[in-house]
């Protein structure tokens, strides 16, 4: 996925998403929030990382969706 949905700063534990969730449903806010807050106990992308996000029930449709989005937004400026 290209876009940057979500961004963590681990030292403080905030946390931050993109404006463009604002019209997203809500098991797409959950997920990309989910992925921040997993960083906060997992910083890399790894195999822990991946078993916790992918837990949430909607973790890939959400995933689907957000890269539908992304393929949508590229492709749009062709």
């Amino acid at each position: 996925m290209a876009s940057r949905w979500g961004s963590c700063t681990i030292q403080t534990g905030e946390i931050r998403v993109s404006e463009r969730l604002r019209t997203m449903p809500n098991w797409v806010v959950d997920y990309v929030l989910l992925h921040e807050v997993t960083h906060l106990a997992e910083r890399e992308h790894s195999a822990r990382f991946w078993g916790i996000v992918n837990a949430h029930a909607e973790s890939q449709r959400a995933r689907g969706f957000l890269e539908g989005v992304d393929f949508t937004r590229r492709h749009a400026q062709e």
